[in-house]
């Protein structure tokens, strides 16, 4: 198998040669933010809103962008060399960087930790993945940026251990009544033929992924509406999905131990899934 090579603050270095100071501020306190970026064959999927997406959150916690978009690229596409695979995901970090005092007050002068990586992620298998998964509706109790990206993620954590500890995958997290998102997706819901999904708010990440889904469904005369879903609506609703980076597009066959639907990944799914597959195949051979 081959040496796992990540970038490091400006090098590129095997992986067990990457090391970060214990008084670094994402150590310490959570304080930085991340992206994950999938790839398929040497195409990553949609770089220019992933990276919009890190911009936002660089901003929102008052961080400067350490590079331009072109050098991320640059940086991405000789990790990419130098990691083989087929299906893949870029995963970065930045943190604040490491001070020797432990003081929550923002230093201007820090120097802040930049650490990219090559994950493999396996092709998806869809006889597995149309057999859907379980759910539970979980008071979303996070705070209310949850629109950053952060690497802070106890809450998140502490959430699919709850939906873990009820014997089912994940969780759709209710907020005064209405759907967030999931643990670490956002949530369309299927009524009618027409999609529906909660509008990006600090209360929930917005989605590259879900973006991508609506994006495909328009194009293909599927009928799309952003507004809230009250999480009564979910008991009536004819299909119910989970949509991320690596779970792609996840249909929810069973919520609160009651079956959604009859209890199969449903036709509006089966139509999606296929055009989300064929992007992916185009995004290969362009």
């Amino acid at each position: 198998m081959s040496e796992k090579i990540v970038f490091l603050n400006g090098e590129y270095l095997p992986v067990e040669q990457a090391t970060v100071s214990v008084l670094d501020r994402g150590f310490l306190f959570g304080d930085g933010v991340y992206e994950v970026i999938p790839v398929f064959g040497l195409k990553p999927l949609r770089v220019d809103e992933h990276l919009q997406r890190l911009q936002n959150s660089l901003s929102r916690i008052s961080m400067d962008n350490p590079y331009e978009v072109e050098e991320w690229k640059r940086i991405f596409d000789e990790l990419l060399e130098r990691n083989s695979g087929d299906d893949r995901a870029i995963y970065l970090q930045i943190t604040r960087g490491a001070h020797p005092v432990r003081d929550l007050k923002i230093q201007p002068e820090n120097q802040p930790t930049i650490f990219i990586m090559v994950l493999q992620v396996g092709a998806v298998n869809m006889s597995d993945l149309e057999k859907g998964i379980e759910t539970v509706t979980i008071d979303d109790f996070r705070w209310h940026a949850c629109d950053i990206k952060s690497i802070s993620l106890v809450a998140n954590v502490m959430l699919r251990e709850q939906a873990t500890q009820s014997g089912v995958v994940d969780a759709i997290l209710i907020r005064d009544g209405y759907v967030t998102e999931g643990t670490a997706s956002n949530l369309i819901m299927v009524k009618d033929g027409v999609l529906y999904t909660p509008p990006t708010s600090q209360h929930l990440l917005p989605g590259i992924t879900r973006d991508l889904v609506l994006e495909l469904a328009q194009e293909n005369g599927v009928e799309c509406e952003v507004r809230q879903i009250a999480e009564a609506e979910l008991e009536s609703a004819d299909e119910i999905w989970l949509t991320s980076s690596t779970r792609e597009i996840a249909p929810v066959i069973r919520l609160n131990g009651k079956d959604v639907a009859d209890a199969k990944a449903g036709p509006v799914w089966k139509i999606m899934i296929n055009i989300y597959q064929q992007y992916k195949q185009e995004l290969r051979q362009a």
